[in-house]
């Protein structure tokens, strides 16, 4: 029998560690994409560029944007440009937003769908390309959204929150934003990310058919 949601036939689910917070990191690893400890910058590299659909000058771009923040992931960029990316090591590291971000997820990997509610109150109804409509997030929505986390976070720990506050600002751009970039619908200002497709990400840590028909592409 096979997987409707992501067209491939079902596996034994891996597990992922709770110290790897990324939602589409996590569904890499569950899926089989990538291992769940050390993965070598350029295979995660062309893994995630894969998925992005991009060719061209645009696919040289992201990898090397990829690259980058893959680099600085775990805190220790030289380390990580000789042995690897450690996925199941990113939890409190550089990227971790500390309570900035949607809270969708937990420190103990466990799923908040009141969060997954929250985050559709932010967004509209969109056509969706398959046909009708569905609840998602353009661009500008997702700013929103961000700047609302960021004024609940800051409103819990207002003492240090000025020290931090363009440095979490730059970290909400490598999350929310790349998730429409990959794994948005439509084009320019009503291209949206559809909070159906979020919650089946954070819940199944599974990627829509046309997300996996990338990520097989070799």
């Amino acid at each position: 029998m096979q997987d409707i949601a992501t067209n491939r036939a079902p596996a034994a689910p891996v597990e992922v560690s709770p110290d790897n917070p990324c939602p589409f990191l996590r569904g890499l690893v569950a899926n089989g994409y990538v291992g769940g400890h050390i993965v070598p910058l350029p295979e995660l590299t062309d893994t995630i560029k894969r998925a992005t659909g991009k060719t061209g000058l645009a696919a040289l771009f992201a990898g090397a944007q990829i690259f980058g923040v893959a680099m600085i992931a775990n805190g220790a960029p030289f380390r990580s440009l000789r042995e690897g990316a450690i996925l199941d090591q990113l939890r409190n590291g550089p990227l971790d937003k500390h309570g900035a971000g949607s809270r969708i997820l937990d420190q103990h990997a466990v799923v908040h769908e009141d969060e997954i509610a929250r985050l559709a109150t932010f967004g509209s109804d969109y056509s969706n390309p398959d046909g009708g409509t569905e609840r998602g997030l353009n661009a500008a929505e997702i700013k929103t959204f961000m700047r609302a986390n960021f004024q609940r976070a800051k409103d819990d720990h207002p003492w240090y929150w000025g020290i931090l506050h363009g440095y979490y600002r730059i970290m909400m751009l490598g999350e929310w934003p790349v998730l429409l970039d990959i794994l948005g619908k439509g084009d320019g200002k009503d291209r949206y990310l559809s909070v159906a497709e979020v919650k089946t990400l954070f819940v199944e840590r599974s990627f829509p058919a046309r997300i996996v028909a990338l990520l097989d592409r070799k």
